[in-house]
């Protein structure tokens, strides 16, 4: 059951995407940003944890996780911290996907060449 609450979430997530991009004017970057945005918004409004519970890697691993892991960060640094935790917890909690991201793409543009579009 767990694969299949993992399937469900990040599929609706996605086919959320895709209606956006089919039915509106919306560029992707903006589909992006808008999905980064919604999964703060709904941490901070205490909706985003139940549904990571439910749907797993659904919900953990699209752009609306990424929302939730820097609301989550900040919360928590806030708490150590204070107010400076508003600046850092965000990036302390993403660190290691973004530096991973950053590491894969860096060994991503080593090993392969561009190819030109005229």
């Amino acid at each position: 059951m767990e694969y299949f609450n993992a399937f469900l979430c990040g599929g609706l997530l996605c086919a959320i995407g895709q209606l956006l991009i089919d039915k509106t004017q919306l560029t992707p970057a903006r589909i992006l940003t808008g999905y980064v945005v919604a999964g703060v918004i709904l941490s901070a409004a205490g909706l985003y944890e139940p549904l990571a519970q439910w749907g797993g890697a659904g919900a953990s691993v699209p752009l609306t996780g990424f929302g939730h892991l820097l609301a989550k960060g900040v919360r928590r640094a806030v708490d150590m911290d204070g107010w400076l935790g508003v600046l850092t917890g965000g990036l302390t909690a993403a660190a290691g996907g973004v530096a991973a991201a950053t590491f894969f793409a860096a060994v991503m543009a080593a090993v392969f060449k561009p190819s030109a579009k005229r």
